[in-house]
């Protein structure tokens, strides 16, 4: 009897000891556009994600706990993106990365709310999502009001007087278009001619560019995304149609000039600066590790941001645990000026990043993207 009371010991003790050996990896879930129109910006974020965590594991996780990567596919639309968050809450993480695109992001985000769930924007720049009061939500992306400011400051360096303004409907587009309309029509710096939406998805755009043609604009400001950008552009050369248009940080993505073609060149957008412009040590030595291991650069900021979200929560977590509650104390009241890829970040009391990100690109006749002097 007592043999056998020594052996049911010497296995529950093998048992605890083992439980804690190998205790839960600590959940974190990112959700990004794997698939859809945006899905070059998923899968970057997907494969920075993935490297952050396999360097953070191997160098001991966090307090000697691993992380789990949980990802889930936003699809790049609303409805799929309830979908994917409500999995992730189901999978129990303790906070979720992503996503990009305002309206995309807007979708999950009481799913995430009422779960109780950290949730950090990376690509969704639109003011209402953090005007709603929601505790767990931050971003690492800017605001579209200080877009706004830029692009109105921008149009007026150039000297358009008469501006077209085209957005396409969307959260973060309209949001945007009704921002720099708005600094526009404050400063009394242009005369707004032009103020409508196209369809996204759509192939063919020659009928709203005719109308806007029509009014005769100095400049295109347009708001929407870069898929609709690149179209936009090589059908303006098709109508041997020559006008200035400006984009907004959701057309800067690489993806534009295979799209857009030789129409690219001399196209101008307004953005956080992109991954080769970095000039941070930390994004430097991550970046040369990420192109080692997929030859090639991330295809925009967005990605990237994706990254500085996940090291604002891996600092959350090392300091305050993997409590979601104890996460958004500690990004609210204790991060400050954490050195990430982007730049240093702090959040104010509605969880927007603060410090101001834009810039002005070009797009020269190589394609490249090039960074304007302030």
């Amino acid at each position: 009897m007592k043999k056998r009371m020594g052996i049911v010991a010497a296995v529950a003790t093998a048992m605890l000891c083992s439980s804690f050996a190998f205790a839960a990896p600590i959940k974190i879930g990112l959700m990004a556009p794997i698939t859809g129109a945006f899905a070059s910006e998923g899968q970057d974020m997907q494969k920075i994600c993935e490297l952050m965590t396999e360097e953070l594991n191997k160098a001991g996780g966090i307090n000697g706990n691993k992380v789990q990567l949980v990802i889930e596919d936003d699809g790049s639309t609303p409805r799929s993106a309830a979908t994917a968050a409500s999995r992730l809450v189901a999978a129990d993480v303790c906070a979720a990365i992503g996503t990009y695109g305002s309206a995309v992001t807007e979708a999950s985000q009481d799913i995430y709310d009422e779960a109780g769930i950290v949730q950090i924007g990376t690509g969704s720049t639109s003011i209402r999502l953090t005007a709603k009061g929601m505790k767990r939500f931050f971003r690492t992306c800017p605001r579209d009001d200080e877009q706004g400011r830029v692009a109105q400051s921008t149009l007026a360096k150039f000297g358009f007087k008469k501006i077209a303004i085209l957005h396409d409907n969307s959260a973060y587009a309209k949001g945007l278009a009704d921002e720099a309309k708005q600094r526009i029509l404050d400063k009394k710096s242009a005369d707004i001619v032009f103020f409508d939406a196209l369809v996204p998805g759509e192939r063919d755009y020659s009928a709203i560019l005719t109308k806007i043609k029509g009014v005769k604009p100095d400049a295109i400001l347009f708001t929407g995304y870069y898929p609709e950008a690149g179209l936009l552009l090589r059908q303006m050369q098709e109508m041997k149609w020559a006008v200035p248009i400006i984009g907004g940080d959701a057309t800067n993505n690489t993806d534009l000039v295979k799209i857009a073609g030789d129409a690219a060149a001399g196209y101008r957008f307004i953005s956080p600066i992109m991954p080769a412009d970095i000039d941070t040590p930390m994004a430097k030595a991550f970046l040369k590790a990420y192109e080692a291991k997929y030859h090639s650069l991330p295809s925009s900021i967005w990605s990237v941001l994706a990254g500085d979200a996940y090291n604002v929560l891996i600092a959350a977590i090392k300091a305050k645990g993997p409590d979601p509650a104890a996460i958004a104390g500690y990004l609210h009241n204790d991060l400050k000026n954490l050195d990430c890829f982007t730049g240093q970040i702090s959040f104010d009391e509605k969880g927007d990043r603060v410090g101001d990100l834009y810039r002005l690109y070009e797009v020269n006749a190589k394609d490249e993207f090039i960074l304007q002097p302030k």
